[in-house]
């Protein structure tokens, strides 16, 4: 198949469409991206990609980037780089090939980044496939923005409107059906998977007798950060606990500035790495902690880290709520609180130090992530969806 692929975000950006890109070429398939200029998490563009409406060649995909507003800092610089994306996007629409079977929508923040597709999708003639990892309008309400203003109400109706365009829509979460079903709009259920790096974690030895604990991914408002940090208050006296943070985002520099204030010699922000160093770190780390803020919305996704930690086969220590927690409660992959308490993640992750018996979780998490995200039924799912007639 000829499959168009319109994603805002892409390689080197740290997202997993790039994953599922190069596996559908590896497939046999070809795919071509329109996409922006790289510019997350940091909210600069990259070194390398100044220069907008350029294409490459990338691991056999081809990847066309039109202008973005970089996010920067700040509300404003957000609003613009959202906006930037589908309106420049359409006019780099004309420099591509017009003969794809298929258009594939990789849907997160803002939902309009799904336009450009939908009107290929439409002009000709081609079916659209849009993959929701983010809920609009409700994402909105995550970043303060409440439901009884306008620009929720007006987003309210541009996301129905986006979502009933497409001739289905995939979603990552089993909260999300419900959703669409509401509004009649076909929907099938897509979890994501764990890039193939994080299903073969080597194996390590332990070198020091320390508790290792590691956070890994983007440190944003959504992530709540900060409640491994007052975590970590509370752990201030167990010196053999060490817990790790990795990953950038809108929030690094706050984390850092209070990481200062509080005196945590316990915590050590390493920034982000690629991809392809992981692994590593995660085979150094006793368990994995993910934490997210206490928010409705938040509750009914599943963060694509969940399945990453559990393809790792380490235990998890969660401050979460939701369908995640679910997850990991009935998967028996590890220890889960309520989102943003502090003092029930410092007690658990003691817990989890003081289990002999502690890496049977990160056993079964990989257990379960095999019966039921594994990449291959991934694939053959997706492929049978894109082929419909």
């Amino acid at each position: 198949m000829k499959i168009l692929v319109v994603s805002q975000y892409y390689y080197p950006e740290p997202f997993r469409i790039t994953d599922i890109c190069e596996t559908l070429v590896s497939r046999g398939h070809s795919v071509t991206v329109l996409t922006g200029q790289p510019n997350y998490p940091e909210g600069k563009i990259y070194e390398g990609y100044k220069n907008y409406y350029m294409s490459e060649n990338i691991n056999g995909v081809s990847v066309y980037r039109t202008k973005i507003h970089p996010r920067k800092k700040g509300n404003l610089h957000l609003l613009l780089n959202y906006i930037s994306f589908p309106l420049y996007a359409n006019r780099t629409l004309k420099r591509i090939d017009n003969d794809f079977d298929v258009v594939f929508i990789n849907q997160l923040s803002p939902i309009i980044s799904a336009l450009p597709g939908l009107k290929y999708a439409k002009r000709h003639k081609v079916k659209s496939y849009l993959y929701c990892l983010d809920l609009w309008p409700e994402s909105l309400k995550s970043g303060g923005i409440k439901s009884n203003s306008l620009i929720y109400k007006v987003f309210g109706i541009v996301s129905k409107h986006i979502y009933k365009k497409c001739n289905k829509v995939l979603v990552t979460s089993k909260s999300f059906i419900d959703k669409f079903k509401e509004f009649n709009i076909e929907v099938e259920y897509l979890p994501q998977y764990a890039e193939d790096v994080f299903v073969k974690i080597p194996e390590h030895v332990k070198e020091y007798n320390k508790f290792y604990c590691t956070f890994a991914g983007n440190i944003g408002e959504m992530q709540s950060v900060e409640t491994i940090l007052y975590a970590a208050k509370e752990l201030i006296e167990q010196k053999d606990i060490i817990i790790n943070i990795y990953g950038n985002g809108s929030r690094f520099d706050y984390i850092k500035s209070l990481k200062q204030t509080l005196e945590l010699d316990n915590v050590v922000l390493h920034g982000r790495k690629d991809i392809s160093e992981m692994p590593t770190v995660y085979a150094k780390s006793d368990a994995l902690i993910i934490t997210m803020k206490n928010d409705s919305l938040l509750s009914m996704t599943l963060p694509g880290k969940v399945q990453t930690y559990l393809a790792a086969g380490k235990p998890i220590i969660g401050s979460i709520g939701g369908e995640a927690r679910l997850v990991i409660n009935e998967s028996g992959a590890g220890y889960v609180c309520d989102p943003e308490d502090a003092i029930g993640l410092s007690e658990l992750i003691k817990k989890a130090k003081d289990n002999p018996h502690i890496t049977n979780f990160g056993y079964l998490g990989r257990k379960f992530y095999d019966e039921n995200y594994n990449k291959r039924a991934f694939f053959t799912k997706l492929e049978k969806l894109l082929n419909e007639e």
